[in-house]
């Protein structure tokens, strides 16, 4: 008796309205609270979609969502005939998500239209210097780029502990191949201040530069952001420029 009102009290709590849950707990609360980056992609489509269905709150209704189409680049191409066949999707909310994502792509145009050209490493560096000097653990980073070496979109491919990174070429070449990009600049921080490319650094460039071949998207640099200090006063390194690249 026990084990059954148990889970059926468990139950019963995932499939809480959110409006029946702590503040702290609900999407929209926490968006105001902590900012988008604190919610999972679920949450941020349980946003825009307001309300789920009976035995589903919206959160279950956008990992649904998430489920049948696989990822957002799927989702962000699909039509508001084929959201309607997911419950808890009807008009209304299908073409919310439409919309939302038109948006965005809109917002990825003027940015192409306004992007930098990064056609050496001393403009990524000003580029991405924000972005890595604070980071306490190694970050790797790829930049997108067209034929005329500007910035289509930077996408972000690991996070590491301490020192360690692990960068694997389907990671680093999905995304452009996705973005029809032309080439990318591999980027990434050294926690310890220090810019000068390690051995595995060397080994993943001559690596990714090898797959890019096949691909035939040029792996145009593989900047290291560091800090400076009076010994050293550039707070990078280019391996290109140190002479790791080879054909």
């Amino acid at each position: 008796m026990f084990g059954g009102g148990f889970a059926y009290k468990f139950f019963m709590a995932e499939s809480f309205r959110l409006k029946d849950q702590p503040a702290s707990e609900r999407p929209r609360e926490r968006l105001v609270a902590r900012g988008p980056d604190a919610l999972t992609q679920a949450e941020l489509i349980a946003i825009l979609l307001r309300t789920g269905l009976q035995g589903a709150n919206v959160v279950q209704v956008a990992q649904n969502i998430l489920q049948k189409f696989g990822s957002l680049n799927a989702l962000a191409l699909a039509t508001v005939d084929e959201l309607k066949q997911i419950p808890g999707v009807g008009p209304d909310k299908a073409a919310t998500l439409v919309a939302a994502f038109a948006l965005a792509r809109r917002m990825e145009q003027e940015r192409r239209e306004e992007s930098p050209v990064l056609d050496n490493p001393a403009t990524v560096v000003n580029f991405m210097r924000e972005e890595n000097r604070l980071g306490n653990v190694e970050s790797f980073q790829v930049l997108l780029l067209n034929v005329r070496k500007k910035l289509i979109r930077m996408e972000r491919i690991s996070q590491g502990l301490l020192d360690t990174i692990l960068v694997h070429p389907r990671e680093v070449f999905r995304a452009a191949i996705v973005a029809n990009a032309a080439g990318i600049v591999l980027v990434h921080n050294h926690p310890s201040g220090d810019p000068t490319p390690s051995d595995a650094d060397i080994k993943v460039t001559r690596d990714l530069i090898r797959a890019g071949q096949l691909l035939k998207i040029e792996v145009v640099d593989h900047v290291i952001i560091g800090r400076a200090t009076p010994e050293r006063t550039k707070d990078y390194s280019s391996l290109k420029e140190l002479g790791h690249f080879y054909k």
